[in-house]
This record gives structure tokens, sequence and C-alpha cells, in this order.
């Protein structure tokens, strides 16, 4: 059996995490809760974890795929260094920022969802694994001059003369007669 990425499950479950954080912050601001402050905090916290889950990591195996887009957020993440490429660092960033979150009631989800995400990403960082950009290769054009189309030498394959279609010309009679008379009627 192959060896789990814990990695790649935390940054999804993250990513998830901060977009129900933030969605459960924007609730608790637009309704004006009791302690909406911790609200407006979880929008905060959530656009924080969405940018930094964003871009994905890349594979043990190779097999990575970035998401759409990730390219500059990539720059930005790679640009902090330890702090983001470190997955302990990561755990204690998201463990952090899920605490305020427990107390409105419109960001327990998000907290909760958060916690997860900081207990995987803690896992991940007790396995050695960090954190790889995801890079875009640089393709080389190479130019084919050898795969250029050549007419063929050999003409298609015809079918037998007797299956053919006839041409009109080769037909004994005229041209084709209408068994039926055909009278315009005054």
């Amino acid at each position: 059996m192959g060896r789990i990425e814990w990695a790649m499950w935390a940054n999804e479950q993250a990513l998830a995490s901060g977009l129900i954080y933030l969605t459960g912050g924007i609730v608790g601001v637009a309704g004006q809760f009791r302690g909406w402050q911790f609200a407006a905090f979880g929008v905060a916290a959530g656009v924080f974890v969405c940018l930094l889950e964003y871009p994905r990591s890349k594979r043990a195996k190779g097999t990575s795929v970035g998401r759409t887009g990730q390219y500059c957020f990539t720059m930005v993440v790679k640009a902090f260094g330890p702090l983001t490429r470190n997955y302990y660092v990561r755990a204690f960033i998201h463990a952090a920022l899920c605490v305020p979150g427990g107390f409105m009631l419109a960001t327990v989800l998000g907290c909760v969802c958060l916690g997860i995400a900081s207990i995987i990403y803690f896992v991940a960082a007790i396995r050695g694994e960090h954190w790889e950009p995801i890079l875009p290769r640089k393709e080389t054009y190479k130019p084919n001059i050898g795969s250029i189309n050549k007419p063929p030498q050999n003409p298609p394959p015809r079918p037998p003369p007797e299956m053919r279609r006839k041409r009109v010309e080769d037909l004994e009679g005229a041209a084709y007669d209408n068994p039926m008379d055909v009278t315009a009627n005054e």
C-alpha cells in the first residue's frame, strides 16, 4: 500500500474550513449578532486561510495538479519561506485562528473544521512532510521537421468495378425514365 500524504488532506480541509469560517463571519457581521466582533475576526481569518491554502503542494509521487490561477498565490506563499513551508507552523497558525471562532454560533462550524485541519497538519508535520511549490514547467518547443505530412505514395483503395456507382453517361438508356406519367391538369 502507498503512504498517505496527510498534507494533501489537510490542505483541502483547511481551504474548505476557511470558506466556511468566512461565510459564518459574513453572516455574523451582517446580522449584527451579540459578539459580532468575533465574526469580523472570522471574516479576516477566513480570507487569510483561503489565501494561504489556495496553492496546492507538490505531491511526493510527482502527480501534482495545481489549482486554476494558483501561480501568483504560490509566489506569495513561497516568499514567506519557512513560515509557510513548515507544517508545524501551519498547524499552530490554524489552531490559533480557530479559537476566536468558538465564541460565536455563526462561526463555530468554521472553527471546528479549522481545528480539524490543524490536527491533520500536525500529523503531516510529524510524518516529515513539508510544503513544496508547484511551479509551471518550462515547455521547450521542438520543431519536428520530419513530421511534416507527405502526400501518399499509393492511391486510395477503390471498390471493384461492378460495385462502383454508375455514371449517367454510362447507362444504356438516356436519362432516368419515370414509370408514371406526369401531366399537368389544367
